[in-house]
């Protein structure tokens, strides 16, 4: 098939040397971005009509309103984090929006099938195995998803240039033949190995925040920078805070609503209404809002930060086993506080301190490290900016 005369002219004038350099790039973000845009909006409503089939309309403004408040003091951690990582916006807004949209959305569905689907082929103990191993699985990996979109070269991918076959191609099978425009950031750089052995680098998009450390002094390998771990962390705890709204925002809306109807049938016995009427929902908050609120990002950063460590290391037997590691990491965590539910109270509590506390002082302690070393390498590298030497005052 032929294009028309007026057809080829607009592709040549697209890609001839002297037309808009940047117009077919722009164009095929846009398409990838508005794409994006509606999958999540049409996600986001999906969710919003799930939620509110469960809690009502009244519990899912309740319940909406009573999971921001956690959700300030999450995203400043990560904020200042970020200080370090220096995601993009465009990129944290993603990972926020997916996770509170489109993870949850599949969580949802696919928690839902397998529930029902072992009890009733394994009664109680299908009960069980769904709280403990199939629901930390879909969670984690709907979560996990959203690090790897960031990595596809969609835009690259997508680009279709026809000027030298004369007709159209198809942009998802051929890569571009026309010459790209420079990056505006190095492209990452691999050994020899990487196609054989860590063949999944050069198919992924080099983000400028998940690049390697060149070797310094005797070491052979590049490795991972703290500007790299700190990205994972980044991008994992954006995730699962949008993920953790939306499923907060599901259990307080579900609590009210039972309290509420508790409410209303003790009016109707005649007794007189009292704060007890809201016990599910005060504990509900204090659970998910007050001693648990940085839960699921804990979970999904070491995910994160697996991947950063697959993506950036340069030890080969490091970069296979990193990023699944990780996730796998992540799921037994996960896994590991569901199961601490089904304890009672003192056996949730015996968790909660043995486990989440130090797992939740180990990341704050590496937030903190990755912060002074990138602070410290700025200096070292103005004063060598500057002409002084880098141990000089």
């Amino acid at each position: 098939m032929r294009l028309p005369a007026t057809a080829s002219a607009a592709v040549g004038a697209a890609d001839a040397p002297g037309g808009p350099p940047g117009r077919s790039r722009s164009t095929v973000l846009s398409s990838v971005t508005a794409t994006a845009v509606l999958v999540l909006l049409g996600c986001g409503v999906l969710i919003l009509h799930l939620v509110q089939r469960q809690t009502g309309t009244v519990g899912l403004l309740v319940g909406l309103g009573l999971a921001m408040v956690p959700l300030p003091f999450v995203l400043g951690g990560l904020a200042w984090l970020n200080l370090t990582a220096r995601v993009p916006l465009r990129h944290t807004a993603f990972c926020l929006a997916w996770g509170a949209c489109a993870a949850t959305t599949v969580a949802i569905l696919a928690n839902n099938w397998t529930a029902s689907y072992l009890t009733r082929h394994r009664g109680p103990l299908g009960a069980l195995l769904g709280a403990g191993i199939a629901t930390p699985v879909i969670e984690e990996t709907a979560k996990a998803t959203a690090l790897l979109v960031l990595l596809l070269p969609l835009g690259r991918r997508l680009r279709c240039r026809g000027l030298r076959t004369g007709r159209p191609c198809a942009p998802l099978l051929h890569r571009s033949p026309a010459p790209r425009r420079p990056r505006p950031y190095p492209r990452r750089e691999v050994g020899p190995h990487a196609r054989g052995r860590l063949g999944l680098r050069p198919y992924l998009r080099p983000l400028p925040y998940l690049c390697p450390a060149p070797p310094s002094g005797g070491a052979p390998h590049r490795r991972s920078r703290p500007r790299t771990l700190a990205a994972g962390v980044v991008l994992g705890g954006t995730t699962a805070c949008g993920f953790a709204f939306t499923e907060n925002a599901l259990y307080l809306g579900r609590a009210f609503t039972s309290d509420q109807r508790q409410r209303l049938d003790s009016l109707g016995l005649g007794d007189p209404p009292s704060l007890r009427d809201f016990d599910s929902t005060v504990q509900t908050f204090v659970l998910r809002a007050l001693l648990s609120p940085f839960a699921h990002p804990l979970f999904t950063a070491l995910t994160g930060i697996g991947l950063a460590v697959a993506l950036t290391t340069g030890r080969r037997w490091l970069a296979r086993l990193a990023a699944p590691t990780g996730l796998l990491l992540a799921m037994v965590l996960h896994g590991t506080w569901n199961a601490a539910a089904d304890l009672g109270t003192h056996g949730f509590l015996v968790v909660y301190a043995a486990l989440m506390v130090p797992c939740f002082v180990a990341l704050v302690c590496f937030a903190a490290w990755a912060r002074a070393r990138s602070a410290r390498h700025g200096v070292r590298g103005a004063r060598q900016a500057a002409g002084h030497p880098a141990g000089g005052r």
